[in-house]
């Protein structure tokens, strides 16, 4: 019995080995592709460990950081035991990482016994979706029918259950917003988020919860936001899951948490500024893109990062974007109903 099976979890399924770097966004964009070999295999992911909490039935999430791994980029390393033990069990093998190391696709192929198939992370043609490029890595089409990618699970309800009654939020509508991202230059304005706030509760004397996450927490940079609003930090994937799925509309950057609200279904509106959204988009049953069109927008990362005007951003007012959510359906049920104040 090689190691893999017996730290990872047995199966009478052909079993196969993912290895998966990026973040939760990128991740996001992965699961219809994982979803699609999880139909015929149990599958072992390879990629951060934080995911396990949003992944797939069938999908057993696990570090990228294995020593079998790292051992990759050293020539000779796929005749190490340990290595050879570790990927000898898996009837495939589908990497995402490293390669464009020479050294690490020669010992990965080795030691995969030539069944392992490399891709690069990101796709040439950057119009292409991205969920739809790791899609066509497997030779498979887009579904007709994915959403919701990720399930919500019992213990996370239960924990969105503690965090209503401990905030001392009733029947009151509630407004989602995370105001950061991967990278600063793609967030929009805190002042913007802080008077679509202020209008929620202002129209519909609802409440606004702020999703924080580590990043945001380290850079710092939305005391006001967090001290005008409900704050929720510190979550794992599964518990923000569930509490982006309970709210009545979800505003957020080009960011992972924008992807996982759409993956949901939640109403999510997404805020998007440098980058393209041909290739970016959350994906979902009830997803709005809302961006500023100026002549250099979008653009590749080095132009986005010496920026100095940051005007794709900048120059979309918190007014444009809440005549744009005036219009959503569930927005315009708020008012019908007249569960808030009119102004």
């Amino acid at each position: 019995m090689n190691s893999a099976e017996t730290e990872f979890r047995k199966t009478d399924k052909p079993r196969i080995c993912v290895l998966f770097p990026g973040a939760l966004g990128d991740f996001i964009c992965f699961l219809p592709a994982l979803r699609q070999l999880a139909d015929s295999s149990a599958v072992d992911v390879l990629a951060r460990s934080e995911f396990a909490a949003i992944a797939s039935r069938g999908v057993s999430v696990h570090s990228l950081e294995r020593p079998e791994v790292r051992r990759l980029f050293i020539d000779g390393a796929a005749a190490v035991p340990r290595v050879i033990q570790f990927f000898s069990g898996y009837s495939a093998i589908f990497s995402w990482f490293a390669s464009q190391q020479a050294v690490f696709v020669d010992q990965l192929q080795i030691a995969a016994r030539g069944r392992a198939q490399i891709f690069p992370f990101r796709p040439g043609n950057f119009t292409i979706h991205q969920a739809d490029y790791y899609l066509s890595c497997l030779n498979r089409g887009v579904p007709m029918a994915v959403e919701p990618l990720v399930d919500l699970r019992a213990e996370a309800l239960l924990w969105c259950d503690n965090f209503y009654r401990r905030t001392e939020i009733g029947r009151e509508p509630i407004l989602c917003m995370a105001p950061g991202s991967g990278a600063r230059v793609k967030n929009w304005p805190e002042a913007n988020f802080l008077s679509v706030a202020h209008w929620w509760r202002r129209q519909f004397g609802g409440k606004v919860v702020v999703v924080l996450g580590p990043v945001e927490a380290e850079r710092q940079g939305f005391e006001q936001l967090s001290a005008a609003c409900l704050v929720a930090s510190g979550l794992d994937l599964a518990q923000l899951a569930a509490l982006l799925a309970r709210c009545q509309v979800y505003v957020g950057n080009d960011s992972g948490v924008s992807h996982l609200a759409a993956a949901v279904g939640a109403r999510a509106c997404a805020i998007f500024g440098p980058s393209d959204e041909r290739q970016w988009a959350p994906r979902g049953p009830r997803v709005s893109i809302l961006r500023r069109q100026i002549i250099c927008s979008p653009c590749d990362d080095a132009a986005m990062g010496l920026c100095p005007h940051r005007a794709c951003l900048a120059e979309l007012p918190p007014e444009e974007v809440i005549h744009e959510l005036r219009k959503l359906p569930e927005i315009a049920n708020l008012t019908r109903l007249g569960t808030g104040i009119t102004v």
